[in-house]
């Protein structure tokens, strides 16, 4: 098992390596960013899809919708390059909304963005799978599996580490961005030589019977899920190289830029191409193929297109953990969030986001139409929450230029929170889980945080401790029969305890097996008291509970403190654990819960 471990993961690293795992700008990009700027892939077609339900002519109002999510982006980007500046060892929304909201707006901010970091791991593979069956026919009906497959491998990737990630993540995400950077701009070089003749479907302005303001708020709430990804770099400060915080905001200028470009490209050239929605084509497969034919160039496009869709997925997997360590470490989650792995990544956050995504893709069949709108809203409400939190941020610290920083974080919220309301208007359907969700994991997190807290209480060292001095100490050592195991653990026993009882449980099945063992233990250990306890429905835990809590009872009027000991015997090889009785762990977890016993295992290493 650790063989193969190491052919997958790799080998340990030492923590003392941790800097030579932080990222430069070019592989943050590639690690980061795979889930905004493949959204262009989609966020486009969305407005172009919710528009033309009423008619082709419509279409043009696409150019004005994009111009505002444009303008979204545009105060998104500032708002989050404030908030890496301001909390530069990461947390994004959840940091920001807590602190400046309270703790509940945090706990929603943290929760919805956990939730959303499955569904966008989710969401992007299965997109990705449908971008592959497309290409190839024969794989149509085994969705879910291919799925599955690429989250596993996704999984093994970022267990590897952030420097083996992001390496693996450059190729596919520079060859989109190249690949649809040329296309764009081959695009607009033969619009304006007079190489492509004007086919859009109406003008610029043109009157279309039938439209209205929710049409057009729909199809502004769908396209918005480009943005989805946007907060990831915010929530990864910490994985950037020095200077941490100026490296994360250029990374993010620079994936603001990219997903600008893209989106007003790809929204211009379909409208003036006059391209329409297809159930078997997407809209940028169209525009590739009007642009370039149907020939290499095209299929490379298609291809970088499929992967990082698929790759997309990656976002999640290298924000979830980070969050999840801010979350555990302010008590909200279990602490084992905060443990590395052998290579210096948060592995329990990885893996748990794995099997989350898994689930998500297994109920919804692969499916990504239903889980969109609950995507969108996982992003929104801590998008608001976040900007809400730094007006009040720079209200109270009032520093130089906070007047011109309240008002970009005053719109992105009010834009933010409107989407989320538009959301809420014409995507109920598939946005009222979140009203279930978001309740149920605030309370877990209240919960989690409350018994931290108690714990502390009583764990806490006051100046003064009085702690009990006992008489002596009653080992009780469990013997199922006579063996090398029995006699160690009887011989520790002594060595530890004032008085030792061997205690056996026996059954029905077979009596005389019983009493030879009683003869056969009374022989070599004359000197220990040995008690058989019958036990007549063949069960061990309850009859040695039951004795226990005599014993420590009489202990304690002696006072005497009670110890059970366990023997255990242990394989050589863990795979051989499988084939042995596993009586002392059921015995371990029964009596864990006496707080009057004290519980040890004697264990005996088997040397074949």
């Amino acid at each position: 098992m650790q063989h193969l471990k190491r052919f997958f993961i790799g080998k340990p690293l030492k923590s003392s390596d941790e800097g030579g795992q932080q990222l430069g700008k070019l592989k943050a990009l590639a690690l980061l960013s795979s889930d905004a700027l493949s959204s262009v892939a989609y966020g486009p077609e969305q407005i172009i899809t919710a528009l033309v339900a009423l008619s082709a002519a419509a279409m043009w109002f696409s150019l004005p919708i994009a111009a505002f999510v444009l303008i979204l982006l545009l105060s998104l980007i500032l708002s989050y390059r404030q908030i890496i500046h301001a909390y530069p060892h990461g947390g994004g929304a959840y940091i920001v909304s807590s602190e400046n909201l309270g703790m509940y707006p945090g706990l929603i901010a943290g929760g919805s963005l956990l939730v959303d970091y499955m569904l966008t791991v989710a969401v992007s593979v299965s997109s990705g799978t449908a971008a592959i069956t497309s290409a190839i026919p024969a794989l149509y009906g085994h969705q879910v599996g291919i799925a599955i497959l690429i989250v596993v491998l996704i999984t093994a990737m970022n267990l590897r580490g952030l420097r083996d990630s992001a390496s693996f993540l450059m190729v596919p995400v520079y060859l989109f961005v190249i690949m649809l950077t040329i296309m764009i701009i081959t695009g607009f070089v033969e619009i304006a030589t007079g190489a492509r003749t004007f086919h859009a479907t109406s003008l610029v302005g043109a009157a279309v019977p039938g439209v209205t303001v929710g049409l057009i708020l729909r199809a502004f709430s769908s396209g918005s899920s480009s943005l989805t990804g946007v907060e990831a770099i915010s929530n990864a400060v910490p994985f950037f190289k020095k200077p941490k915080a100026k490296n994360a905001a250029e990374t993010l200028a620079i994936v603001g830029l990219l997903l600008g470009f893209f989106f007003a490209g790809i929204t211009f050239l379909s409208w003036y191409f006059g391209v329409l929605p297809q159930q078997k084509i997407t809209i940028l497969a169209q525009l590739s193929q009007h642009i370039f034919g149907k020939g290499t160039v095209y299929y490379i496009l298609q291809f970088s297109t499929a992967l990082i869709l698929a790759l997309a997925a990656n976002t999640g997997f290298s924000a979830f953990p980070i969050l999840a360590y801010n979350l555990a470490k302010d008590k909200f989650m279990p602490h084992m969030y905060m443990d590395r792995g052998d290579r210096l990544g948060y592995s329990n956050g990885i893996l748990t986001l794995a099997l989350g995504s898994i689930v998500l893709i297994f109920i919804f069949n692969g499916s990504t139409e239903r889980l969109i709108p609950l995507y969108a809203t996982g992003v929104f409400v801590p998008f608001t929450l976040s900007q809400s939190g730094m007006i009040l941020k720079w209200w109270h610290e009032r520093s130089k230029g906070w007047i011109g920083r309240s008002i970009a974080n005053f719109i992105g919220a009010l834009i933010s929170f409107a989407i989320f309301i538009f959301l809420l208007m014409y995507h109920l359907n598939g946005v009222w889980p979140y009203f279930i969700i978001m309740p149920i994991m605030v309370f877990v997190f209240y919960k989690i945080h409350d018994h931290y807290k108690k714990v502390a209480t009583q764990l806490r060292l006051i100046e003064q401790v009085n702690f009990h001095d006992y008489d002596g100490s009653t080992v009780i050592v469990l013997v199922s029969n006579v063996t090398q195991v029995t006699a160690g653990a009887l011989n520790y026993a002594r060595s530890i305890g004032d008085y030792v009882i061997a205690m056996h449980v026996s059954m029905d099945e077979n009596p005389g097996k019983e009493r030879e063992t009683e003869s056969e233990f009374k022989a070599d250990f004359p000197d220990i008291r040995f008690v058989d306890v019958h036990s007549a429905y063949r069960s061990i835990t309850r009859p040695v509970m039951r004795f226990a809590d005599i014993i420590a009872k009489n202990a304690k009027g002696r006072n005497y403190t009670t110890t059970i000991l366990v023997p255990q015997f242990v394989p050589k090889k863990p795979w051989q654990n499988i084939l042995h009785n596993q009586t002392s762990f059921r015995l371990r977890a029964a009596l864990a819960t006496r707080e009057n016993i004290i519980l040890a295992t004697y264990s005996y290493h088997l040397k074949k």
